[in-house]
């Protein structure tokens, strides 16, 4: 998430930061150098004094690689202490909050895009393999040394591009880099369903749990939706639907239709 030099009357109000450029001059970060999409260091912040709203929405996706950062960010109810280095995504329109300490001191990347850049591209193709913008805050990709030096040359790549003149190819490189970060997130993603499964499976047998509970009793009973289980086990949809599918082989509806 971006962190900007605001100050707002009322703090629990939410703001909506609608493009990419309107942040950029509420961030006292100088004109965005393309409207459609934009990436910083949070390095580059950290030495500026900060008052940011303590809740916000963007009109854009976000991808951030988050190190060191204090204090707390939370989607919703959810809370996650991001000391770990952490690669997170958002989309439009999600709640986010944070405390006031967030970033004295952070580093890391943030790449931020409108849906409309990437418009005609093989990318917008498949996007919506990409569910991970949809996970909780407190779902976030945990790195290993290797793959976080992985991303950290995509998001270098992307950089100096950005930085570059525009040219007839920059567009492409970008949108390939892109595609090559979510290529990397989506396969470190099963990665990591597969550990913590191994380290917690307590969560498919809670999932199981709570399936028998449903239908215990019960009979011509109203199939449960998918947010139903993911409310109980404290997890997004999309991430539960993911992790089960990467460790059983069927998603959280197949699992419902075929109790």
């Amino acid at each position: 998430m971006l962190f900007f030099n605001i100050l707002i009357a009322i703090m629990d109000s939410i703001v909506h930061i609608k493009s990419i450029n309107q942040l950029h001059k509420l961030a006292k970060i100088g004109s965005s150098k393309h409207p459609l999409y934009s990436i910083y260091r949070f390095e580059d912040l950290t030495s500026k004094e900060i008052t940011i709203p303590l809740k916000y929405t963007y009109g854009f996706y976000q991808i951030g690689l988050k190190k060191d950062l204090e204090g707390y960010i939370k989607y919703g109810r959810k809370q996650y202490d991001f000391q770990e280095g952490v690669l997170g995504f958002s989309a439009p329109l999600q709640i986010i909050e944070v405390s006031p300490d967030i970033i004295s001191k952070a580093s890391g990347f943030t790449l931020m895009f409108h849906k409309e850049y990437i418009a005609g591209s093989s990318l917008e193709a498949k996007f919506d393999e990409y569910s991970f913008f949809s996970y909780a805050v407190a779902e976030g990709l945990h790195l290993s040394l290797e793959e976080e030096q992985n991303i950290i040359k995509i998001f270098e790549n992307i950089e100096t591009e950005y930085n570059l003149p525009i040219d007839q190819h920059s567009k492409e490189v970008v949108i390939a880099n892109l595609e090559l970060l979510l290529t990397y997130a989506k396969r470190y993603y099963k990665r990591q369903f597969v550990i913590r499964n191994d380290a917690k499976p307590d969560i498919l047998k809670s999932f199981e749990k709570e399936l028998k509970i449903y239908y215990y009793g019960k009979e011509d009973v109203a199939l449960p939706s998918v947010e139903y289980f993911a409310d109980k086990l404290h997890l997004s949809s999309n991430y539960l639907s993911d992790l089960l599918k990467a460790t059983t082989g069927k998603t959280t509806l197949e699992h419902i239709h075929f109790q």
